[in-house]
């Protein structure tokens, strides 16, 4: 049934339809018999799925991946689509609009998305609203980010901002510099930068009298040397885990004609072409902490197999994003009842 949905909606402005789907979403969701109908036939739940990490529970291992639901306006909605948490964001401390239109592609043939969104959203304090108001108790991770305007050498002031103003609303944090859509931000998984900024968030975390686990998400694109240092520094500043990994801007082996992908331009690529990469990530992660550093998998995720190795690989939890754009929204459940039979 969705691929012949799917047929309709490609012929559509990607980021227009989003936002329309996500409005039907909501209509449905607020009908007499929406809210079950959807869980009824979207949410597979079983005791096997149940996932206790960095000191949360978590009914599956499942994710929505940071992007989708930037601001928080379909919590309710998209937890009765079978997702075992959902991760708002990026979200920084002032609104603003992002990247000019168009900056989000599809790419049929690659199964794979390209954007440059560049953090556009409504700004921090307006998703601490609606967190507030939300009904459903699903796990929400808080992505957080800087302002395109806030010069690197500030950017801890934002992250700050942004961590104090989501801390009661959210349940565990995930520190963005890797997003290839903001100008010099993945400057910021140098070394000494990505320290000083990791440090002051972990310290101010640890004064509260509930921290939140903190995670950092990180790019594909990072050599072994690099990631050699993040792992040191995650270590160092004992952070919660890691997510792996953000978009690409490596476009080698697609099968899109090259003419397009270079009519498109620049931007972050997901999907399909990011499958193999991501694995490799968690896995040299997983093993070079020995599995001590809890990882959320993100990155070609597409089917029952695709999260299975991913899981295999040594990710404690998965996310997805694209895959749910071209799989529908039984894409939760389909990995979720494989993960239960394989028990």
């Amino acid at each position: 049934m969705y691929n012949i949905v799917k047929k309709v909606l490609f012929k559509y402005e990607p980021e227009n339809v989003h936002y329309k789907v996500m409005k039907w979403l909501s209509k449905a969701y607020n009908s007499g018999i929406g809210k079950k109908y959807l869980e009824s036939n979207y949410c597979f739940r079983h005791p096997s799925l149940e996932r206790e990490v960095f000191g949360l529970k978590f009914k599956n291992p499942v994710g929505l991946a940071a992007g989708f639901d930037k601001d928080a306006m379909f919590i309710d909605e998209l937890a009765c689509l079978g997702f075992g948490f959902i991760e708002i964001g990026t979200l920084t401390p002032k609104p603003q609009d992002g990247n000019e239109k168009p900056r989000l592609f599809r790419f049929p043939v690659d199964e794979a998305l390209i954007n440059r969104m560049g953090f556009n959203n409504q700004g921090v304090e307006a998703a601490v609203t609606r967190l507030k108001k939300r009904k459903t108790d699903i796990i929400i991770g808080g992505n957080i980010g800087k302002n395109k305007v806030t010069p690197n050498e500030d950017a801890i002031q934002d992250y700050v901002y942004c961590f104090k103003a989501l801390h009661g609303v959210v349940d565990y944090f995930v520190v963005n510099v890797s997003s290839p859509n903001t100008p010099n931000l993945r400057e910021l998984q140098e070394k000494k930068p990505l320290h000083d900024l990791l440090l002051k968030l972990q310290n101010l975390n640890l004064s509260y009298p509930n921290p939140k686990p903190l995670l950092l998400k990180i790019a594909p694109d990072l050599t072994d040397t690099q990631l050699d240092d993040i792992i040191e520094i995650a270590q160092s500043v004992k952070l919660s885990g890691i997510v792996a990994t953000n978009t690409t801007l490596d476009r080698e082996g697609m099968r899109t004609n090259k003419g397009r992908l270079e009519a498109t331009g620049s931007g972050g690529l997901s999907g399909k072409p990011l499958k193999e990469r991501s694995t490799e990530i968690v896995r040299y992660i997983t093993q070079k902490t020995k599995g001590g550093l809890p990882i959320i998998a993100v990155g070609g995720i597409f089917t029952p197999e695709d999260a299975l190795e991913k899981l295999e690989a040594g990710a404690s939890l998965v996310q997805v994003y694209t895959g749910f754009v071209y799989e529908g929204p039984a894409i939760a459940k389909k990995i979720c009842r494989t993960l239960a039979d394989k028990k």
